[in-house]
């Protein structure tokens, strides 16, 4: 289901979960991704709050050689069930960045950004 620029994925099956565990919940989707693209996949903003599981790793990516069926890597944060074809993450497909040179360099200028939430409140 496409809901703005992200399509939602789903459960492929009905899950028991438990405090603390780790599952790696099958979404029913395989998919060929077009070369030069990869796919981003995120938690749900709601899946913490409807399903109290927190996807690891903040992100998942999935490059067009990945053929096999995706799973959304969760940790519990309490007891329930998570029933087949909850919306618990999201894609989108993204272009691949185009190379870039990097260089060594022994310092760079200052901008004055504090960083880790200074610019506002």
């Amino acid at each position: 289901e496409k809901h703005g620029d992200w399509y939602d994925l789903k459960a492929a099956k009905d899950i028991t979960t438990k405090y603390g565990f780790y599952y790696e919940i099958p979404l029913g989707v395989k998919m060929e991704i077009p070369e030069g693209y990869e796919a981003h996949v995120i938690a749900r903003s709601s899946t913490f709050k409807n399903h109290h599981i927190i996807m690891t790793g903040a992100m998942g990516m999935i490059d067009n050689q990945y053929r096999k069926e995706w799973k959304f890597p969760a940790l519990s944060m309490k007891d329930g069930t998570i029933e087949k074809g909850a919306r618990i993450a999201q894609f989108r497909l993204v272009k691949n960045q185009e190379p870039i040179m990097i260089e060594q360099v022994e310092s760079v200028m200052d901008t004055g950004r504090g960083g880790l939430g200074s610019t506002g409140k």
